[in-house]
């Protein structure tokens, strides 16, 4: 009779997720480069923001191209990748600084308040056949966490303003003149279309049956995997702000 096989335990010493330090190392290097580049401003951050335009465009064309079953679909999903992630690409080079980070503060906080609403409470999935960890928890509490974040934004903006006046700075004066509850209202809608981006991208990851857009960043995929909720939040502000500049 064969010996039972032996179990090794791990050891103590073993780390519990090898990849936390690529993806902690990773997360730094990409904020340091979005960091510099923001710093630089002007013609460096419209150099940045093509440079992830172009790295998002190819990505998609290499997904949609593992779906198309013929030269017209894939021609027409191309097109399509192309005005989506060209107009998002266009919007964030030309809405101002501040508003552009109000762009990712919101989505950051969609998807930080989505992770751990939907981590605490689970309960029933979005699209399981599409993105098996989306819970509607984990939107209502990235809908939630837009909001507040919309609405300490346009407080902060008040208060600011409000510093030119003649008694100077007050917080009374700001929250007489902010509509907090429309800004959390927006805010929630937008984490909405932020949710939408990302499950637009899992459901062409799905169709291509690949994991990550691609392996460019270690332990994150791909640039699409980073901006998908990005993408429709930038197109709306971006061209609510175009249009209000135009006096639409």
């Amino acid at each position: 009779m064969d010996a039972d096989p032996v179990v090794t335990a791990p050891s103590a010493d073993a780390p519990r997720n090898p990849d936390l330090r690529v993806r902690v190392l990773s997360a730094v290097v990409m904020l340091l480069i979005a960091g510099l580049a923001f710093w630089a401003g002007g013609l460096w951050l419209d150099l940045f923001i093509a440079a992830v335009t172009l790295g998002v465009f190819v990505e998609y064309v290499r997904l949609v191209g593992k779906i198309a079953t013929d030269p017209a679909r894939l021609s027409s999903m191309v097109i399509a990748g192309a005005i989506y992630i060209g107009w998002a690409g266009l919007a964030l080079a030309v809405m101002p600084e501040p508003l552009m980070l109000a762009v990712l503060g919101l989505v950051i906080c969609t998807d930080t308040g989505a992770y751990f609403t939907g981590r605490s409470l689970g309960g029933p999935k979005i699209a399981p056949r599409i993105s098996p960890s989306k819970t509607w928890a984990g939107l209502f509490g990235g809908m939630a966490a837009a909001g507040i974040w919309a609405a300490l934004v346009v407080l902060s903006a008040s208060y600011l303003v409000s510093a030119i006046g003649p008694t100077g700075a007050s917080l009374a004066s700001a929250l007489e003149v902010a509509n907090l509850g429309m800004a959390a209202i927006a805010g929630a809608i937008l984490a909405i279309f932020a949710q939408a981006g990302d499950f637009y991208e899992s459901w062409l990851k799905r169709r291509a049956g690949v994991k990550d857009s691609s392996r460019l960043i270690p332990g994150h995929g791909g640039l699409f995997d980073r901006v998908d909720g990005l993408l429709p939040v930038a197109i709306i502000a971006g061209t609510a702000w175009a249009a209000t500049q135009a006096g639409i």
